[in-house]
Formats: C-alpha cells, structure tokens, sequence
C-alpha cells in the first residue's frame, strides 16, 4: 500500500514551501504561549473550519425562504429536518438529517459586499483592506488558524497546530489564512494536493535525496551548538527549546506522514464521505485533528454564483456545490461521534458573506453582508437549534445578530482562550487584540 511516508521524513527546502518553517534556525518567530488561556471544557480541543470562498447564499443553504416570491425565494425549496420547526434548502438532505448534532447561526453581518474586506473579517475578526487597493492582498492581523497555533500549539508532539487541505488556493480573494505578523512559523502546513485523486501525495512529507536523515542531525546539533552560545548571553533563548524540539519531531518522525495517509481508510469510510474533494478532504481533516492537529481549514471553492462574468449562475452552482458538501460535512459529524471525537472537535462553515436576497437578471446572486448563515457543529455545545433570523425576505437580521468577532470569540472559547484578553505585537511591536468587542455566543455554551 501507498504510504505518505515512504521515504521517512520531510525536506527542509518542502517545509520552506509550505510555509509551516521558515528554517531550522526558527529565531524569534517562535515565541512562548501568550497568556489569557483557561482549561477547556474537553481535553484536546479541535476545530475544523469548511471555508467556503466566494460565499455560500444562504437561501440556497440554512436560511431557505420557502414563502418568499420567486425572485426573492430562487430556484429551490426547502426540506423538514429532523429538529421540529427548522427547515434547510433542499440540496441539504444529510445535515437535516444531522440538525439535531447542528447549530445555525442566521443572524451574521458585517455591511460589506467586499469580497477582499469580508474575507479578511471572517478569517481574522477584522476588517480587510479594500478590493484592488495598492495593499488589498496585505494581511493586517492573524488568521484564526495561525492564532490557534500560536496560543494553543499542537494537541500532540510530531504534528503541526495548523493544517490546510487540499490548498489554499481558488475561491474569490482568497488571500488571509496566513500568519501577518505572529511569523511564518505558525502559517498553516498545506498539503498542495488532491486526497480524491490516486496521485495523492504530500509533498512535504518526503525526504529528498539532498538531505538524508543523517544531515539533518547534523544541522541539528550544529543548530543546538549555536543555541548553547546564545542562551549564555539572553536566558530567553531558553524559552525557543521546546519549539525547536517540537519543530525536529515534526523534520523527522512518522506521526504527521500517518496521520495523512488517507489510503490507511476502509473503502466504506472514503465511500460515506463521497469520493470528491470535498469528501475527501473533510475525512483527511479528521484523520488530522484525531492524530493531534489543533486547527484545519478544509478549502471549498468556488461559491461566487453571480449567474454573469464567467461564474455560475445560481442553480448550476449550487447543484454543483451544495451537494458534495452536504455530504462531506453530514459524513464527518457522524465519523465524529463514532469515533469519540465530537465532544472536543468545534466544525465551523462558513463563507465571507452571504448573496444578495433578490436574483439579478443572469439568474444569479450577487455580494450581501449584511445576513448570512453560518453553520457550528460541536458534542460539547448546546446544539439543535437556530440562533438569530434573518427577515422574511433574508436582507438583514431581524433578531439575535452576530458579528465576525462573535464568531472568532466563540471558536476561541472551544478551545480555552479568552479571546477578549489575548493580544499580540505586530510588526511596529504595537499591542494588537485578538478580539476587540466580539463575545462567545451565550446560546451555544452548555
């Protein structure tokens, strides 16, 4: 059988590339925890976020209007969920099923139909820069992920805290899942690679001829002779030991290549999650949180359904899209409790924004942040409900709103970080929160 770890470790020059290490010499990117941590609820907490690029439109998802007009209501129904009173789009027919292990939050906005800014916001908590600006690919603060694995590290030695599957690319200004100013050291590990196609191979995860296992011992004790010098003139060096140690578990050992060995899987477990990216890069994010991976953005695109400009029109798209994601997510909730995972692993769905509630002439939807859904799925959090309601027509909240920081709050409460007192140092070593006004959403805490 196909293994990841054929070849018994990773390249220096691979892990440049994926942007998980700058180098063996990790300098001051590698900083010790910051404060403002509590114990969590469950051990090990996890989350997996389905990033949904390009905007999922939210009547074509959790917030079906079945009795709007047609214009206003588009091209499908809606479907009865096994949760009494709450109802899905029909292309949803396996998270109805699962509505009881969900949670929809009807009620986020942020005002903006910028698909730079409102990627930005939902990725960060904070306002991006403004489209096709001279800095509108410049990432002002931390993403979600790269925050998790400064606070939290990895949930088990020899794996990375942050990992994205397939990739990171597509989708609309799909620019902000890196680090800013924490430091390449905590951008996310990518495996730049399909896990539906029989080529699968993280490339990160193969010694190259030019650096045998025995080399790189070399540079590590040449690395450590260093270290010892330094920690004689700055007792603060001491605080980088754990994370280089940390750093050559993951150059040298077998957890991280098993851990993405998705062809370890029974044919049955691939088959439920559907044999597509979605499915099958939902199931290797499980494979990564169960293995110790604390944060992993599984990548969708692309969810611009603007109906003209090359992009789909509103139906297409969704048929196209909704489908495998249905299935994908429906299939991780269930694997999850089988396996004992959901009561410490947080799954959040979302995309930048919402699209606009009346169709436009090309049978599509344009750009609307001003409501739109997102999906939590968590054992530990009080679930089987809708919170907040959008108006009969889906404009915007006409109860309970919640803000991208609301969100972010929420996501670091799961994982035991006060999020509101959390601040790093950018660039200009100015204090920076990781959340400013955002709060964890009171309805989901058990």
């Amino acid at each position: 059988m196909f293994r990841v770890y054929e070849s018994g470790g990773i390249t220096r020059r691979s892990f440049v590339q994926a942007g998980m290490l700058g180098s063996l010499h990790l300098g001051s990117d590698l900083r010790a925890r910051a404060p403002a941590r509590f114990k969590p609820r469950v051990s090990e907490p996890a989350v997996i976020l389905f990033w949904m690029s390009g905007g999922p439109g939210h009547m074509e998802t959790w917030d079906p209007k079945p009795d709007a007009v047609e214009q206003y209501r588009g091209p499908f129904g809606s479907i009865a969920t096994n949760v009494p009173g709450i109802r899905l789009g029909e292309l949803l027919p396996d998270e109805a099923r699962v509505m009881d292990k969900l949670a929809i939050l009807r009620g986020v906005n942020h005002g903006t139909g910028d698909h730079t800014k409102a990627n930005h916001w939902m990725l960060t908590g904070f306002e991006g820069p403004d489209f096709n600006k001279p800095d509108f690919m410049v990432q002002r603060r931390p993403s979600l992920g790269s925050a998790t694995a400064k606070l939290c590290g990895p949930n088990q030695r020899g794996l990375p805290p942050y990992a994205a599957v397939p990739h990171l690319k597509g989708g609309t200004d799909n620019f902000f899942h890196y680090a800013a100013y924490l430091g390449r050291s905590f951008n996310p590990f990518i495996t730049e690679s399909d896990p539906n196609t029989n080529e699968f191979r993280v490339r990160n995860l193969a010694l190259s001829g030019d650096m045998p296992l025995a080399r790189l011992e070399d540079r590590r004790s040449l690395r450590e002779a260093l270290d010892s010098q330094a920690r004689a003139s700055d007792s603060r060096s001491a605080l980088l030991e754990p994370h280089t140690e940390q750093a050559f578990a993951l150059l040298t050992g077998r957890q991280a290549a098993e851990a993405f060995d998705i062809r370890a899987e029974p044919d049955r477990v691939r088959d439920h999650y559907g044999r597509h990216t979605f499915g099958q890069s939902a199931l290797l994010a499980r494979r990564l949180v169960e293995a110790g991976v604390t944060f992993v953005t599984v990548n969708c695109v692309p969810w611009d359904h603007h109906g003209n400009g090359g992009r789909y029109k509103t139906a297409e798209g969704a048929q196209l899209l909704i489908p495998p994601f249905d299935k994908a997510l429906a299939a991780l909730v269930h694997d999850l409790i089988e396996r004992g995972l959901y009561e410490r692993t947080l799954v959040v769905a979302m995309g930048e924004f919402g699209r606009t509630p009346r169709m436009n002439s090309d049978a599509g939807r344009d750009h609307w942040g001003n409501v739109f859904s997102v999906l939590m799925g968590c054992g530990s959090m009080k679930m089987g409900q809708v919170i907040g309601r959008s108006n009969p027509k889906g404009e915007y909240p006409a109860d309970r709103p919640v803000s991208p920081q609301d969100v972010t709050a929420t996501i670091f409460h799961h994982l035991g970080v006060n999020a509101r007192e959390v601040h790093f140092h950018d660039g200009l070593d100015r204090p920076t929160a990781l959340v400013e006004t955002g709060q964890p959403i009171r309805e989901l805490l058990v």
